[in-house]
């Protein structure tokens, strides 16, 4: 088993687009082979900055997910409209 943290940073004003198209996110992650479950986090010191965990039976099983078209248009969409810079994913296995 491993966890993701995946960390997001979105423009300021985007708060709620995000967490929306997460809750949409969700289901493209539950029908995902080898996934688990999945949190978002949100900073309370920076309203813009978020982590969402997930926890995946196998690392293979989240590189394939990364990989996918569904989560690849996800990304196209926040990476045009709702983050303000490059997400960045941890990888830690139990």
């Amino acid at each position: 088993m491993i966890t993701v943290g995946m960390n997001y940073h979105v423009i300021e004003g985007k708060q709620q687009d995000f967490e929306d198209k997460f809750a949409g996110v969700i289901a493209a992650l539950e029908a995902a082979e080898g996934h688990t479950s999945s949190t978002l986090w949100k900073d309370v010191s920076d309203s813009a900055s978020y982590l969402i965990t997930s926890e995946w039976s196998d690392e293979q099983a989240f590189q394939d997910f990364i990989r996918s078209e569904d989560f690849r248009a996800v990304t196209n969409w926040g990476k045009e409209q709702i983050l303000s810079g490059r997400p960045q994913h941890k990888i830690y296995k139990h």
